[in-house]
Parts: C-alpha cells; sequence; structure tokens
C-alpha cells in the first residue's frame, strides 16, 4: 500500500533527523514486557528438568507474541484508514519511526569514540557496556574500539536494515512483527541452562528472519564502501571468505565485510559472563584498528540503509503502480 511506503519513508527521516524518541514509552519495551510475563506464566506449566515441555512452552510463547505484535497495529491501523487515510498515515509514520534504530545506534557507539578520543578507557569501556553483551570490564582500547565496530556492523543489518526491509514488504504490522522476533531471540535465545531449550526456537526463529536480510544488507554494504571511498574490493574479499566464521549463520555478514572495507581484523575470542568464548578472527589486519573506525562504520550503516531504501522503496513503488 502507499501509504504505509511513504510512512516508511517519513520513518526513516525522523529517526535521521532526530533520533530515537526517548521521552515516550517505546512499543518493544511494551513486547519485552510481554514476553516476560508469557515466560513466568508458561514455566509454571513446564516446572523442572522437562526439556520437551520447555521447547514446547518457547514455540508456544514465539507464536503468541509474534501474532499479538502483528494483530495490535494491524487493527489499529486498519481502524484508523476506516476513519480516514491521513490518520492512519500519521500513526504508521510515528511507529516506523519507532522502529528504526540507525540514529540511536550512531549516537551510542559517538559516545564510545568520544572517551576514546579523550584517552578515558574507563568510560569507554562503560560506554561500550551499553550497546554490546560481552564483559567489557577489562578491554584494552584496541579491544573496546572493536566491541564498538562490529556492534555497529552487526546492528547495521539487526536494527536498521532488516526493520527498514519488513516495513517496506508490509509497513509497521510487519515491522513490529520483526522487532517481536528480534526481541525474543535477546531475551530468550542464551544457550545457558536456564534458555538452553525454552529459547532454542525463538532464537532458530530469529536466524531464519535475519537469513535474507543479513546477506542482502552485506552486498549492500559491499556496494556502500565502494561509494564511501572505502577498500570495496576487501570488503567483498573478506565477505566470500569469512561469512561463515562465526556461530550464527548471519551474525558475520554484515561484520565481515565491514573489516574487509576498513581493512582491520575484527571478532577473535570474548569473555561473556566472565566465561572465554573461542572465536575466529573475521578480516586481516592491515593496519592497526582506531577510534576513527567507529565513525566510519557508521558512515556504511547509513549509506547502506539510504542504499536499500532507494532500491527495495522503488520496487514496492513499481508494484503498487
Amino acid at each position: 500500500m502507499l501509504i504505509s511506503l511513504a510512512a516508511c519513508l517519513t520513518g526513516f527521516l525522523f529517526d535521521f533527523i532526530f533520533g530515537d524518541p526517548v521521552w515516550l514509552y517505546h512499543p518493544v519495551r511494551v513486547i519485552g514486557n510481554f514476553i516476560s510475563f508469557g515466560e513466568k506464566i508458561l514455566r509454571k506449566w513446564t516446572g523442572k528438568d522437562s526439556p520437551g515441555k520447555e521447547l514446547a512452552a518457547g514455540t508456544i510463547l514465539w507464536f503468541l507474541v509474534a501474532g499479538i505484535s502483528f494483530a495490535i497495529p494491524f487493527t489499529v491501523l486498519w481502524a484508523a484508514h476506516r476513519i480516514h487515510p491521513a490518520l492512519r498515515f500519521v500513526i504508521e509514520s510515528f511507529w516506523c519511526y519507532q522502529i528504526l534504530a540507525a540514529r540511536c545506534l550512531m549516537k551510542e557507539s559517538g559516545k564510545v569514540y568520544d572517551r576514546l578520543k579523550e584517552k578515558d578507557l574507563p568510560g569507554a569501556r562503560e560506554a561500550v557496556s551499553m550497546i554490546v553483551g560481552r564483559d567489557t570490564e577489562n578491554l584494552t582500547y584496541e579491544g573496546v574500539t572493536k566491541a564498538a565496530v562490529e556492534t555497529v556492523a552487526e546492528n547495521t543489518s539487526d536494527g536498521v536494515t532488516a526493520p527498514l526491509l519488513f516495513l517496506i514488504l508490509g509497513g509497521a504490522p510487519l515491522g513490529f512483527l520483526y522487532k517481536a522476533v528480534n526481541t525474543m531471540d535477546s531475551m530468550l535465545g542464551y544457550k545457558n541452562e536456564k534458555y538452553l531449550y525454552f529459547g532454542r526456537f525463538p532464537a532458530k526463529m530469529d536466524d531464519v528472519f535475519n537469513y535474507i536480510p543479513a546477506r542482502l544488507t552485506a552486498l549492500f554494504m559491499t556496494g556502500a564502501a565502494f561509494l564511501t571511498g572505502m577498500d570495496g574490493k576487501n570488503a567483498w574479499k573478506i565477505w566470500r571468505r569469512d561469512r561463515r566464521k562465526h556461530a550464527s549463520p548471519n551474525s558475520a555478514q554484515t561484520e565481515s565485510v565491514c573489516a574487509g572495507a576498513l581493512r582491520v581484523r575484527l571478532a577473535g575470542d570474548a569473555f561473556y559472563f566472565g566465561k572465554l568464548h573461542k572465536k575466529e578472527y573475521l578480516g586481516d589486519a592491515l593496519r592497526p584498528i582506531e577510534a576513527e573506525d567507529i565513525r566510519r562504520a557508521g558512515k556504511l550503516m547509513y549509506v547502506t540503509a539510504f542504499l536499500m531504501l532507494l532500491v527495495f522503496g522503488a520496487v514496492k513503488l513499481a508494484v503498487i503502480v
């Protein structure tokens, strides 16, 4: 629908200009609260030491959260359209604005950059701890910089281009469905004793939903590397070589492109909750990583997003017309 496409474009521009409206309670927090509530209820049924019931409960919760996250905005927008198409456009534009997170990612990674430029390592560690899941208290300047760059690269897909693609395809309802899937993975998709079975289906579905967007983003990011004067040829080379060097089928897609474009080495071993996790490196250390690479990764993110909005928006418009 043309209204949804216009709302997506408006939301993208609002996010680019203003960033996340932190003064307003975010819908994703509502989704997160519902996930927590549903988990508490379902765990009363599963009891303890029942992998089969935990797997079933996690699957049930996924369908409930995903279905409601799609149904509520769909119904609201349908009712708004019945009142007046302009009302639907306003509501959907604002929701698209909330779903996208490019400016927020730039702002938070920018805090890490600022602390690094000030030679404030404790401050940089604290700032990067807000945007990564790994332990940060013992990270060096290089480790902090790598963590920030990796987060921008990975979240280019998860936080920007993937939701953007779902918004273009199905408007805010599909965008909220994607955010629900992503939120369930971040809350439940751990491979620890508590979530090994309960979170297995949500984690797998996040892989499914991000499979195509991650690869499309990697391809467009390679193009963005050429357009921004970075090493596009090396980005293509490293992506082809290293895109599968991650436990997740999707995470290394954009990280490998970014490593190649910046001519640095990313990833490697990291500590999570005090436990060392062995990881392969992405890219080649053709030069030392530096704080400025955080900004370069952000530039790659924005140009990638603009390219995808332009291309897929034009395709959607052609289909509508």
